[in-house]
Parts: structure tokens; sequence; C-alpha cells
């Protein structure tokens, strides 16, 4: 090999960029398969969190009697926190590596987790859940960094394209453990907190099984740990990556200021970034402001609710539609190959409308069997929409900053995920659940005409920032 001035950033950045095509077009291991399901299996444990107080809300209310405003609180405070964990995860995750910050995260929310159960009123549980919210997203944005960087092109996006169907487990988990507490008598004041605290035990698994996962190579080769990331890639990939040199280099820590330079350079890039914001932002709301609240919507509208107020029958109708949304979760990744990025998001964002205007017409008429039906549609839609927003803000992204990029898309998840969370249920209370739901359809049809109109197709991107045609 000859001599390589490892003092000069733009070689360094070179060197990264070459072993960075090489191993993003690998073929699929399976290693980084195993991989990529420990990171994406985090969904299916904050879609525990997340839904199994939706079913318990009605009981914690009966206990600490909140106000509208702390009700919607107790339920977005974890959007709250998941918020400022995306980012703060994402920059150190892209400074100190991946693997400190996944183990980091797991530890801290079970701890969390455990904490729920023991709250004595309705702002302990606020803070608590705002609290729980900060590993969460943390782990979410360094999972997404870590799934494109360990897994091969096409695989990668299915994969991260799974976290609906995650989600979908989680959901239906959440919703047959909680009705089996409720079938068998147990106190409603116990079962709200044994329901939270069960997300300890799939996070604790979860947090055995990776200990065994190393560092991703584009981590360490991005940070300078050259000899590490030869070591890790032959792991991985089976390559020795035989172009980096065998030592460690020092180069410049990433800065919050070239991501956006870097990300905005670029035109597909940009257009990519600026619909995956969009695209996370009108599909958080779209799904807390009423797929959260179906429940309630349920409950209030009688579906399910037997004469003697028995809401088992609900519950069942509820989990007969997650599981529903949970096979549609399961095909969208499968539709990627077949009709890109593009399609995805417009068939899921073009569903979830148009069942959001078929439930409002059910509620607003008391026709029982249109709200579900439009809760089918768009639940459907929704698991489409919702596959590919934080897929494609970290495929796009360079290495250096995929973990930053990801706590970027997530933040547009989770604020619009809190405010959606929060105010539904007060526009509800001025406008009618018909009106509001009628409201939440806007930003479906935004989410339609983003994919149209600005999402260029980046299905099988690739992404370097020195060499040429990166595809």
């Amino acid at each position: 090999m000859a001599a390589i001035d490892t003092h000069d950033p733009a070689t360094i950045r070179k060197l990264s960029d070459e072993a960075t095509r090489v191993l993003l077009n690998k073929p699929n291991t399976i290693s980084s398969t195993h991989g990529g399901w420990m990171m994406i299996a985090t969904i299916l444990i904050e879609a525990w969190d997340l839904y199994a107080i939706a079913f318990v809300l009605i009981f914690i209310k009966t206990d600490f009697n909140p106000t509208a405003a702390q009700l919607g609180l107790a339920t977005a405070a974890v959007q709250g926190g998941a918020l400022i964990g995306a980012l703060l995860g994402g920059i150190f995750a892209d400074y100190f590596g991946r693997k400190k910050v996944f183990i980091g995260t797991m530890i801290l929310f079970i701890i969390l987790a455990i904490a729920q159960a023991f709250v004595r009123d309705i702002w302990e549980l606020i803070l608590i859940r705002f609290l729980i919210g900060i590993p969460l997203g943390s782990d979410i944005s360094n999972g997404y960094a870590y799934i494109m960087e360990s897994m091969s092109k096409g695989k990668r996006e299915q994969m991260g394209s799974r976290w609906q169907f995650m989600f979908g487990l989680g959901e239906v988990f959440a919703i047959i453990i909680i009705t089996v507490m409720y079938v068998i008598g147990m106190d409603h004041s116990l079962l709200w907190r044994v329901a939270l605290a069960l997300g300890a035990v799939p996070a604790a698994i979860l947090l055995f099984w990776r200990l065994d996962l190393p560092e991703t190579p584009l981590s360490l080769l991005q940070r300078g740990h050259f000899r590490k990331a030869k070591e890790v890639s032959k792991r991985l990939f089976d390559d020795p990556l035989d172009m980096l040199p065998n030592e460690d280099v020092n180069p410049p820590k990433p800065k919050l200021g070239d991501f956006l330079k870097v990300i905005w350079a670029d035109p597909i890039k940009k257009r990519a970034t600026i619909f995956s914001w969009i695209s996370n932002a009108c599909q958080g709301a779209e799904f807390t402001a009423w797929g959260f609240y179906l429940p309630v919507i349920l409950v209030l509208s009688g579906v399910g609710v037997s004469s003697d107020g028995n809401i088992t029958g609900t519950n069942m109708v509820t989990a007969l539609i997650f599981c529903l949304a949970t096979i549609s979760g399961y095909v969208a990744p499968l539709m990627l190959p077949k009709i890109g990025h593009r399609g995805v998001a417009m068939w899921g964002f073009g569903l979830a409308f148009f069942g959001l205007i078929l439930g409002g017409l059910g509620i607003q008429y008391d026709w029982k069997i249109i709200i579900v039906v439009g809760a089918c549609i768009l639940m459907w839609g929704h698991y489409w929409d919702a596959s590919n927003g934080m897929t494609i803000s970290s495929m796009v992204a360079p290495s250096r900053f995929k973990a930053t990029a990801s706590g970027f898309g997530y933040v547009f998840v989770k604020g619009a995920s809190f405010f959606g969370a929060f105010v539904f249920p007060i526009l509800s209370e001025q406008f009618g659940k018909a009106g509001a739901t009628f409201s939440v359809a806007i930003l479906s049809l935004i989410g339609f005409l983003a994919a149209k109109f600005i999402l260029p197709e980046v299905y099988g991107y690739v992404e370097t920032e020195e060499l040429s045609d990166p595809q």
C-alpha cells in the first residue's frame, strides 16, 4: 500500500467513503441481520409503553382525577422526552459510537419503566413518563444508524421500514395482556401500574441480547478507529477493508452545522430529508391524534361495550384492528422493491386520509360499523405511510452524521406526536370527535402531497460524500 497522509481530513474522508461504498454494497450477512433485528426490536418496547397507557387511562383518571390538560400531558410527556432523547442520542452516538449508547439507553429505560409503578400522583407520572421518553428517543435515532450501517443495500431499507410491523406487535401484545388482567379481575389501581411497569421485561431481554453486538465498522472508521473497523468489518461483512491503513487516525469531530450544510448541498439528500421530516410529522400526529385514542373513541361510541359497561368487547375489536395493522406493517417493506419509497408513502397517506374521513362520518352519524371500517383503512394506510420516513432520513445522511440525522428525523415524529396526543382531547371538547377527526385528515393529505411532489425515489441509495456517482 502506498503511503497515506493520515493527517489530511480530505484524505481520511475519501478513504472512509471508499470503505462505505464497499460495505454498503455487500451481500447481506447473518451477523448484520441479527443486529438489525436487535435494533428494530426497540420499537416493540416503545409501542408497549405508548399504547399500554391508552388502555389504562380510564383507570389512571379514576385514581388521580386529573384535568383534561394533565391527562393530555400524561399521555404526551413520553413524546416530549423522546424528542429530547432523539437529538441528544443521535449526537452522542455519532461522537461516542453506537454500542455505548444502545446499552446505556436500555438500562435507563428499565429503571424508569419500573418506577412508573410507584408514582403517587399525576405529576409524578407525568415526570417519569417524560424521563422515560429520553432513552426511547435516543435508542431509536441510534438504532436506525446501526441498521443503515450494518446491513446491505435493499435489506437495510426493508429492516428500517419494519418499525411499523414491530409497533403493531407491541400494540397487540399490550392489548391482549392488559385485557387478560382486566378479565381476571385485577384491581384497576394495580392493573395500570403493572401494565406500565411490564415494559421493563422485554427491555431487559433485549439488553441481554444486545451485549454481544459489535460497534458498526462505519461508525468506527468515521471516528478514526481504522484498526477496529477492519476487524469488525471482517466479522460482519467478511471484508478486511484493505484500502484502509493499519493505524488509527484523528479526524475532525462532526459538527451539527456541517450536517445541515452537507444535506442542503446535495439535491437528493435535501429533498429526501425534507420529505422525511414532513412525513414523520404528519404520520406522528396522524396516529396519536386518532389512532392512539382509538380505544377511548370506540368506548365513547359504544363499539363493543356491553349493556353493563364491560369493555372487553371494545378491547377485542381494537386488537383485531391492530392485528390488521400489524399485517400492513409486515407488507409495507415487501412492497419497496416493487413501488419504491414514493409509492409506499403515497398509498399510505392516501388510505389514511380516506380512513379518517370515513371514521369522522361514522362518529358524526353514529354509524358504528363505519367507525370500525374507517379505523381499519386508517391503520392499514398509516402503517405504510409511517414505515419509511425514518429510513429515508437516516439512509441519505453521511455515516459521520447518520445518528444525528436519525435523531433529527425522530424529533419530527415525537414533536408531532406530543402535539397530537396533547391537543386531540382539547379539540374533541371544542369541536366534537368528528370535527377533530376531520382536522387530522388534513395532515394525511399534506403527507400525500409531499410524497408526490417532494420525495425523489431513493430506493437502493448508497450515500457517499467525497466520491462521485454515489448510486
